[in-house]
């Protein structure tokens, strides 16, 4: 890959990066310290983007790359779990007030962000290591319409099967320890720089693939291929292979802080028993 230049506004790198897409070509995003984000494209691509990139930088907020993000999401339908159709809609009516809280939220924040709120919303809800509210806000903050849908998609089909099988006040539990675990471990190794849904979401992978081993006679949470699956993504993203820069510390500091709630709700379970 070969780098055009960076910026600190992620929410207006994505959007470039969907208006490649939508232009047939493909770029990157990744943020080596934590507070900038660089866009780097391939080799083949380089010179077709240069002249995408001038305008860019010119006008960064232009509605073109909003759109783009709608666009490019848009086209990612047909989405599974667990080969079942994810319908969005039907899932979202049966939900609990958490999790619906937590959707309705995080796509209203992405909504502020496309009406142009970006730099006055991310800097309220950015990781504040001296604001303890800002300890969980960045779980809420997407940068992209996949991003927002994939976090969202298995929030909803994770948090509603636990909730099911285990009660509201675990997902309650999982969402405030995995939030404020994973927030905290991308800070403290990268940087403030972040956002997303994912860390919780690797929180809950986590809770669903203990208590499935350890409580074998109850219906899993979610399949082993799920979890191969999920396993595979983050170890991807260690690599930096990937097509876009993601939060690995926040993943892993869920993911591990999952595992951890799973291990210490059986153990308390097993001394009331």
């Amino acid at each position: 890959m070969i780098e055009l230049g960076s910026l600190n506004n992620p929410r207006a790198a994505q959007g470039f990066i969907d208006y490649l897409k939508s232009q047939g070509l493909e770029g990157q995003l990744h943020s080596p310290d934590g507070s900038n984000v660089v866009i780097s494209v391939k080799p083949e691509h380089f010179h077709q983007v240069q002249p995408l990139w001038a305008e860019f930088v010119q006008n960064p907020n232009h509605e073109r790359y909003q759109q783009a993000s709608w666009d490019v999401g848009s086209t990612q339908s047909g989405l599974t779990y667990q080969g079942q159709s994810l319908n969005l809609v039907a899932r979202f009516k049966a939900l609990s007030w958490l999790n619906k809280t937590v959707s309705i939220v995080s796509v209203a924040i992405y909504f502020a962000f496309l009406l142009g709120g970006f730099e006055q919303i991310y800097t309220a809800l950015q990781f504040n290591p001296s604001q303890p509210l800002n300890w969980f806000t960045p779980a809420l903050v997407h940068f992209s319409a996949m991003h927002i849908v994939f976090n969202l998609i298995w929030w909803m089909s994770l948090g509603d099967n636990i909730e099911k099988q285990c009660g509201k006040l675990s997902l309650v539990g999982l969402f405030v320890v995995t939030a404020l675990i994973s927030n905290w471990a991308q800070f403290i190794i990268v940087g403030p720089n972040f956002g997303g849904l994912s860390g919780v979401v690797y929180g809950l992978l986590g809770f669903c693939w203990i208590h499935g081993y350890l409580n074998p006679k109850q219906p899993a949470l979610v399949s082993t291929a799920i979890v191969g699956f999920m396993l595979i993504w983050l170890i991807l993203g260690f690599a930096d292979v990937l097509f876009v820069g993601m939060a690995n510390w926040a993943h892993l500091g869920g993911l591990l802080s999952g595992m951890a709630y799973a291990v210490t709700a059986h153990l308390f379970n097993a001394k009331k028993a």
